[in-house]
């Protein structure tokens, strides 16, 4: 690829802000690009199948077929001008970890990496990958809590500490958060409710909570289950 292109052009002028490349354009590469893509960021997208990459020319900035596997692909590519590089290749660990090493080894300052078990996500680590990603893992995580619970949505941020969606409880209707003292009594906070008009507004001490309200709830992750279950 020639990096007098129109698309490095435009990204220097912009001194490198907003700009991702993705390599590994799978079901998670290829859905993270097309998301980041949508939310106006620039993004490089990188795969070795041919179909994978005329089905994302046009809803990528650039999408090329290369080896990330060779240096020189890289350095062509010009990976090492974007902000951040996320390495979305999951069945084949020998690619995913040779192409981490080399962008290691070139001095990539942000690198994201999928692993798909715990040994390839330990190898990632002892390269010194700092952001290892498991969606596999995490997504069953999260579906396992909203399958056994009465939550709409949950996001772990550490491993005792989640964010859920819920509806409010029936012993909380007609009550301020104050009067309802969750925080005392189970352990959570309500941070924002959403009402009948379907509008999210801040939770305050004197918000009052109405049926069929929903609520986002923070808290641990046993605590914050006990409370979605008080339907």
């Amino acid at each position: 690829m020639d990096n007098s292109s129109p698309f490095f052009r435009r990204r220097r002028s912009r001194g490198g802000a907003s700009a991702i490349a993705v390599i590994g354009l799978g079901r998670f590469g290829g859905a993270l690009a097309t998301e980041l893509a949508r939310s106006g960021t620039e993004v490089l997208g990188i795969d070795t199948d041919e179909e994978i990459v005329q089905s994302l020319n046009g809803v990528l900035t650039h999408v090329v077929r290369a080896d990330s596997t060779k240096q020189t692909a890289l350095e062509q590519l010009g990976v090492l001008d974007f902000d951040r590089v996320v390495v979305g290749i999951g069945t084949d660990i020998q690619a995913s970890i040779l192409t981490t090493s080399l962008l290691k080894r070139m001095g990539v300052r942000s690198i994201w990496a999928k692993a798909i078990s715990e040994q390839h996500g330990l190898i990632l680590e002892q390269l010194g990958i700092e952001h290892v990603i498991f969606p596999e893992a995490d997504m069953g995580r999260r579906v396992a809590h909203l399958v056994r619970g009465a939550m709409l949505d949950y996001v772990e941020f550490d491993k005792d500490l989640v964010v859920a969606k819920t509806v409010a409880p029936e012993e909380l209707v007609g009550m301020t958060l104050q009067q309802a003292a969750v925080r005392r009594r189970h352990g959570v906070t309500i941070v924002k409710i959403k009402g009948a008009d379907g509008e999210w507004r801040p939770a305050g001490a004197e918000s009052v909570v109405s049926a069929g309200d929903v609520l986002i709830v923070i808290g641990p992750v046993e605590r914050t289950e006990r409370f979605a279950a008080l339907l």
